[in-house]
């Protein structure tokens, strides 16, 4: 049995709103990176940013996104059995869909910049497929295991610059300098194989989240009160656990002790799963309202997020890189910010005009004929993207 895509007529809105909105804390965390020096521009204004992205960006929007990306591998495996999918057929569709996100991923890399997601999600894919349907229990005991190793290695990264008293967005800069393409991509290629392990590490966990809450149907049948509470708790601890690397990377808390760096270092990727996934609890209360224009057009950003999160790197290599327009020794952290906020909105727009049109996703449709092996099918306009 091939898979069949899904129809836009099965699709509720929180989960395609919740990736529309993914793709904005997604280009917030990337922008800062393909500046030089943060602190370029306004001191006063790229503090506030920088308290912001410790809030609400930094480790927030990962595991928004491998929340979001668990969900939507229960969802295809649903509509996959409901449809007379036996359980290894679908397994077989997962895996085969996450070797080419993999293949997609590779060329991402050898065609822009080291930052990649979509590999490092293909490979998830095919290692977790087996768990999409295990217990409850298998699934928390997997993603407790797994979280030490992921948090432990998001907190080494984030101690080693604060150590210095440097920007974590500086010490994991990937801006050009006075490379060339064909020295960037000799170093995106050694480099690849090492941040796909590690990408696979710290997804995990939200995934396997994803994989819970979608059995419950949390974003298709919201519980309003549930989700209030999820999403008030979930807030308090991200922003109690982002506060002291906030202080500390704003110059508010000088000379911490040894312990202090290593404890705000763990906190704020720890408590940033928790504020990953309390942002999609908080977009599926918003989605409870009536829609409207905004939200649709946000939603039909969602359907497309695997092409405009390529059209982003786009962007932000056309902006940033001295064979574009070289805006990297110009802009800081709140330029950057600024930037990515200018492409969230711009993507808004054009995805609304695809959904007029009646338009999929260029990488979408070509993520469909090459998993489920049928080009017709996907080529049809009333067919519903492929989400990562």
């Amino acid at each position: 049995m091939q898979g069949i895509p899904t129809s836009s007529a099965e699709r509720a809105p929180a989960p395609d709103l919740a990736r529309g909105i993914m793709l904005l804390a997604i280009a917030l965390a990337h922008a800062p990176l393909y500046v030089e020096t943060v602190g370029r521009g306004p001191g006063l204004l790229n503090d506030v940013v920088g308290v912001f992205h410790q809030f609400f960006v930094n480790n927030h929007a990962r595991p928004l996104f491998a929340f979001l990306f668990g969900y939507a591998l229960v969802q295809l495996s649903q509509r996959q059995a409901a449809r007379g999918g036996e359980p290894a057929a679908v397994r077989k569709l997962l895996r085969r869909r996450g070797w080419w996100l993999v293949a997609i991923g590779f060329a991402h890399v050898a065609v822009l910049v080291p930052l990649d997601i979509l590999a490092v999600y293909g490979i998830t894919s095919v290692l977790l497929a087996g768990l999409v349907r295990a217990k409850d229990s298998t699934l928390l005991v997997t993603a407790g295991i797994v979280l030490v190793p992921s948090t432990a290695l998001v907190a080494l990264a984030m101690w080693f610059p604060m150590s210095q008293g440097r920007s974590t967005y500086e010490a994991g800069s990937i801006a050009a300098g006075t490379k060339g393409f064909a020295e960037l991509l000799a170093e995106r290629l050694t480099a690849w194989p090492f941040a796909l392990v590690a990408g696979v590490f710290m997804v995990v966990p939200g995934v396997l989240a994803g994989v819970w809450a979608a059995r419950r149907r949390l974003l298709e049948e919201p519980d309003r009160p549930f989700l209030v509470r999820a999403a008030w708790v979930t807030t308090v601890v991200s922003v109690a656990g982002a506060l002291p690397a906030a202080l500390m990377q704003t110059g508010l808390w000088a000379d911490p002790s040894a312990a202090a760096l290593w404890a705000a270092a763990i906190a704020q990727p720890l408590t940033g799963y928790a504020g990953g996934i309390g942002m999609a609890a908080i977009i599926a209360l918003v989605a409870l309202r009536p829609g409207n224009a905004v939200s649709t057009a946000v939603q039909a950003l969602g359907q497309r997020s695997m092409s405009f999160y390529l059209f982003q790197s786009i962007v932000f290599v056309a902006v940033f890189f001295p064979y574009g327009l070289g805006l990297q020794d110009d802009l800081g952290l709140a330029g950057a910010s600024g930037v990515a906020v200018a492409t969230w909105v711009a993507s808004i727009a054009a995805a609304e005009l695809m959904r007029r049109a009646g338009h999929r996703g260029p990488a979408e449709i070509l993520l469909r004929r090459l998993a489920y092996r049928a080009p017709a099918a996907a080529a049809r306009p009333d067919r519903a993207a492929d989400r990562v």
